[in-house]
């Protein structure tokens, strides 16, 4: 029987050489690939094809659109939390998101949420015991796509950007809780569009000042002071905060926005 070779593989050098290529260079005789050794032929898409896929997605991304904006219409006053989808039912931030929605569906508010688990789940849920209703634009992904047993009204999504438009609509008060990617994602969108005179100013409330204050300390030192690439008035555009009756006081005073 023939033995396994235990001398390691020595890979070729393929790189463009410049003058800067030795830095491409790994330990021993292993060297970075620059390029594939063997060419991936593609066969290009036809016009009509790529007519074709064009027409099929701008079918859907109108009718998502056309779905959200109509299940907005139906809440004339509307708040809409962000937050993580990893927070379970025990998580002080479940239980404070659970809390204000409660108390904002009292107020004659809707809480729009993602529709998943965690603090949308909360958002729903609070509003779900305390008034029978619960909104919910629902994603599709991989992971944590689960429409939460909390939501009435649900829409469900194929794109991101239709769902955040729907999200972000015409809601009076846009709430914040810790989150990842996605969250802050959310948060910069709407900080951009208000920055830009592109939607009116809204109070942005991000809840949670061990979560927000690091955020906070990095726009100002270094966007605003350091390297200048935001205004001064910028940090206003949103409000840090733990106290959830504020909250609630700046969610009763918000102005109403047209649809």
């Amino acid at each position: 029987m023939r033995k396994k070779s235990t001398q390691k593989k020595k890979y070729k050098y393929i790189c463009p050489i410049t003058p800067n290529a030795e830095h491409t260079r790994l330990k021993g005789d292993k060297v970075r690939i620059c390029k594939p050794e063997h060419e991936v032929k593609v066969t290009p898409h036809s016009p009509e094809e790529i007519h074709n896929e064009v027409q099929k997605t701008n079918s859907r991304v109108a009718r998502e659109l056309a779905e959200g904006l109509k299940a907005i219409h139906s809440y004339p006053k509307s708040v809409t939390f962000f937050g993580s989808a990893r927070f379970d039912q025990n998580h002080p931030y479940y239980k404070k998101a659970r809390y204000l929605a409660t108390h904002i569906c009292r107020l004659g508010y809707a809480v729009v949420t993602g529709g998943s688990a965690g603090i949308m789940e909360a958002g729903n849920r609070g509003t779900y015991e305390s008034c029978g209703s619960g909104v919910g634009f629902n994603i599709e992904l991989p992971h944590e796509q689960i429409v939460n047993p909390y939501v009435t009204h649900g829409v469900n999504f194929h794109y991101f950007f239709t769902r955040k438009v729907a999200l972000t609509f015409s809601a009076e008060v846009y709430v914040y809780f810790p989150g990842g990617f996605g969250t802050l994602d959310e948060l910069f969108e709407i900080l951009t569009l208000v920055q830009t005179g592109k939607i009116d100013k809204v109070p942005i409330v991000l809840i949670g000042s061990q979560y927000w204050n690091p955020l906070d300390k990095f726009i100002k030192e270094t966007l605003l002071q350091e390297f200048k690439t935001i205004s001064e008035e910028d940090p206003k555009l949103y409000k840090i905060t733990d106290d959830m009756d504020e909250v609630l006081g700046i969610i009763e005073n918000a102005k109403l926005r047209r649809l």
